[in-house]
């Protein structure tokens, strides 16, 4: 392959890749401090329009079902339709987000590789070409990574399989079995949806549900991140926020418990032309299998800098990847709540000016 050099590239301060909520903070942060789209920084989403992954939320997710969505520095969302779908009112608040502060992002544009360049650049090589910048934001998230376990005899089953990223709503299992594979809340909000349409439902998971009482508080949600921080450090994978918080016991929550919607089952063994099976014999009959098991960080175009560790995750301090101070991470790890995607464009930020600011002065 045929790579373009530094000379050939648009010379640029900072490229930020991706448009959801961590990477329209940290444009807004750029914009904030003295720097100028597209002649200081550019913003690169792949997405044909605003609204990151929220735009792929299934039509029942109303706003009023969304956990802890913070808005975006610099302007709240107010006055959303509760009863509106998540994926119209966030969408739409995103796009009123770039247009008030001239963020100027560049759509659809594929980022195929980030590489080494000359005089301490980087290469962003992209579909609409290639930029040489001195600093990388990436908020890429982990839509795109859907995460499928692969189970013996699952290329034989003759039902349908599909993931949470392509979930249709529930009409669309009117009068099926299905399967619910996955311990996370949209397993659950899956479920309860697809009970009252499906001719039968069942909810597996590999380790037994934990549902927290009680409000979930600011010291709390410190003491989750925390956890999630401490195994990015340490370069190991990083978790989502939600896996080290249980699951919240609200009213649909109980009412699912009570109804037996909510009846978990240990993680089956085999999956069979016709359902799934345990190693005890028994034996689930499915016409669908919905696989609720969660995403991965999309940061494959960030292979050539040979960023991960031995244990598989990209080390960071803060958001700075340990491997490449000129690389930040946001929307990784701890930071992949709406809220720490706010605080992580922020930081992220900060040491880029640092960065930038050591590098005027030594040059």
């Amino acid at each position: 392959m045929n790579y373009i050099s530094g000379a050939e590239a648009a010379e640029i301060q900072a490229v930020v890749i991706g448009a959801g909520q961590a990477g329209l903070s940290g444009a807004y942060h750029l914009r904030r401090t003295g720097f100028e789209p597209e002649r200081d920084f550019v913003v690169l989403d792949h997405n044909p329009g605003p609204g990151g992954a929220w735009r792929y939320r299934w039509p029942s997710l109303t706003y009023d079902r969304v956990h802890g969505m913070h808005s975006l520095p610099g302007m709240e969302l107010t006055d959303a339709d509760p009863a509106r779908p998540s994926s119209e009112v966030i969408t739409e608040y995103f796009d009123r987000y770039e247009r008030a502060f001239d963020l100027r992002v560049r759509r659809p544009v594929k980022v195929r590789a980030v590489r080494e360049g000359t005089g301490g650049r980087l290469l962003v090589e992209t579909s609409a070409g290639t930029w040489s910048t001195r600093a990388l934001i990436n908020a890429t998230g982990t839509w795109d990574r859907p995460f499928w376990p692969r189970y013996e005899g699952q290329e034989t089953f003759l039902g349908r399989q599909l993931h949470t990223a392509h979930y249709p709503g529930p009409e669309a299992f009117a009068g099926q079995r299905v399967v619910v594979v996955g311990g996370g809340a949209s397993a659950t909000q899956h479920l309860l949806e697809i009970a009252p349409y499906a001719a039968d439902t069942t909810w597996v998971t590999r380790r037994p549900p934990v549902f927290r009482e009680g409000p979930f508080d600011e010291e709390a949600g410190r003491a989750a991140v925390a956890l999630v921080e401490e195994r990015v450090r340490r370069g190991l994978p990083p978790r989502s926020v939600v896996s080290v918080t249980g699951l919240p016991l609200n009213d649909a929550i109980r009412r699912g418990l009570a109804d037996g919607v909510l009846d978990r089952q240990p993680m089956f063994d085999r999956i069979t032309p016709e359902g799934v099976e345990w190693k005890d014999g028994r034996r689930v009959a499915a016409d669908v299998i919905l696989w609720a098991t969660g995403f991965r960080p999309a940061v494959d175009h960030l292979t050539p800098l040979r960023l991960r560790e031995p244990g598989g995750g990209i080390r960071l301090e803060g958001t700075r990847a340990v491997a490449d101070p000129r690389v930040h991470l946001v929307g990784y790890g701890p930071s992949a709540s709406t809220v720490g995607a706010n605080r992580a464009g922020r930081a992220a930020v900060r040491d880029v000016r640092r960065l930038l600011a050591e590098e005027r002065v030594t040059v």
